[in-house]
């Protein structure tokens, strides 16, 4: 067995009905040319026949019950794992649209895991529009986060268009690993060697914590210093109780176009990401008459994970930073962003990297205790919305010829946080995925287009215009 991290297991924790605690992906494959009506019925049967499940597909809890997952957290080998169960082949009424896709996958997306079961499923689903289909999978955020979601998908896919007989997800082999601690053979001297070293660890990081929640108190008394704290951003809409039921839309944009306006700006391009989140947010808010004097906050997970490393579980650490949603001029929005995020980098850069697992914890657990407790989304939250934006693959990929066309993340929300917003890049594309309450955000897809006219109003602001060809004068004739 394999015991789960601190964090990993806090994602069990505050599981509820109305909270599950899984993210996913949704893939859209445009069908390769001449492919057989069948081509889609064949790809799920061989992904079926599959012979043995890898890690950590293959994983489920030794305790699935409640009492288990909170006090005995750890994975498993399933040896008798269903696969009729978890990857399910379904149809949009053709030709299905973007919107018709969108309702499905929200659906889809409400439905929480068998905890009795290895924590994922995969949902092939075809009649899209254009000759496409798509690929949906969730796994619960104790077993993966972002990247490592990301990269789970990446392994399987190919370069090349020609290639055929693929490998589904579940049955790629993890990369070579380090052994990490929690995974060697648990003899009772390893144990207890492990049990000292994370006492001296503790030990030895405590003043730096010390010093850096310190920090983070201080500039909550004095927020004119720039730095963003836990508990800064008021109450709106989107900062109440959650159901379970979830709204997904989703968003396209050239990512040179993002490039230029951060080159332009000076500013990097999650600076971008989160400017376009804050405009669109504040005029929603505004339409929805419910937009706060002060700025609103936004939770940007930070990837600790090295670039090596091919493990699953959670390998994040955490920053706060400013909306500026108070700001009415669109510059002067883009500018207080930009210091925000400065603060909050330099502040995470200046602790050793030893101890951002624990600093994680240390700004996480307010967050964590309001959920277990019960009181998120009835005080003050910690930040008022999740923005994350995931690196992915820049080279076009394809699966049994079938070329990806596009990839959506689709996360988790929380009570206290209606929306989360996450952003991942693909051959030269930013996708956005927006994953909200449908009872809290009815109108959630309006957020989708706001950001796209907030991308087009702030490249009429910092972008020279673009200038129109002349037209060729016509030449004066000359007589012979």
């Amino acid at each position: 067995m394999k015991r789960l991290g601190t964090l990993d297991a806090s994602w069990l924790a505050v599981e509820t009905e109305d909270t599950p605690m899984h993210v996913g992906n949704m893939l859209i494959f445009s069908l390769p040319e001449g492919a057989p009506d069948t081509f889609l019925r064949d790809m799920v049967l061989s992904m079926k026949e599959t012979g043995e499940i890898a890690p950590p597909w293959c994983s489920k809890l030794a305790w699935s019950g409640a009492i288990g997952r909170l006090l005995a957290p750890a994975w498993k080998h399933d040896k008798n794992l269903d696969l009729d169960y978890h990857v399910r082949h379904s149809a949009l009424p053709k030709p299905g649209g973007e919107r018709e896709l969108g309702v499905l996958v929200s659906r889809l997306h409400s439905n929480p895991l068998d905890f009795a079961r290895p924590l994922w499923e995969c949902h092939v689903i075809e009649g899209l529009e254009n000759n496409r289909f798509a690929l949906y999978t969730k796994m619960h955020h104790s077993m993966i986060d972002g990247i490592s979601g990301v990269r789970l998908l990446q392994r399987v896919l190919s370069t090349n268009p020609d290639e055929r007989g693929m490998l589904p997800p579940w049955a790629m082999r993890p990369e070579t690993l380090k052994p990490a601690k929690g995974e060697s053979r648990q003899s009772v001297p390893s144990v207890f060697s492990q049990a000292v070293d994370a006492v001296k660890l503790q030990a030895d990081m405590a003043p730096t914590l010390w010093r850096a929640g310190n920090r983070l108190l201080q500039s909550s008394r004095h927020p004119e210093e720039g730095l963003t704290a836990p508990f800064a951003g008021p109450v709106s809409k989107i900062n109440h109780r959650v159901t379970g039921q979830r709204r997904f839309a989703t968003q396209h944009y050239q990512l040179d176009r993002l490039k230029d306006l951060a080159h332009a700006s000076k500013s990097s391009l999650n600076d971008i990401v989160l400017y376009l989140c804050g405009t669109a947010l504040r005029r929603f808010l505004i339409e929805q008459n419910d937009l706060p004097t002060t700025a609103l906050t936004a939770g940007i997970p930070v990837n600790i994970r090295p670039a090596d490393d091919q493990g699953t579980g959670t390998a994040i650490s955490f920053m706060i930073a400013s909306l500026a949603t108070n700001e009415s001029d669109p510059l002067t929005r883009l500018q207080s962003i930009k210091s925000s995020t400065h603060q909050a980098k330099e502040h995470l850069q200046k602790l050793p990297k030893s101890a951002l697992t624990q600093y994680t914890m240390l700004l996480m657990s307010p967050y964590i205790l309001q959920l277990l407790s019960g009181l998120g989304g009835r005080m003050r939250p910690v930040f008022n919305v999740t923005i994350s934006n995931v690196p992915g693959p820049q080279e076009p990929l394809y699966y049994e010829g079938a070329k990806l066309e596009a990839m959506y993340p689709v996360s988790l929300i929380a009570h206290g946080g209606a929306l989360n917003i996450t952003c991942l890049s693909y051959a030269g594309s930013l996708n956005f995925g927006f994953t909200g309450c449908r009872d809290t955000l009815p109108s959630m897809q309006k957020l989708a287009v706001y950001t796209g006219e907030a991308l087009d109003e702030l490249e009429k602001l910092i972008l020279p215009p673009k200038r129109k060809p002349k037209k060729a004068r016509a030449g004066k004739s000359t007589k012979p």
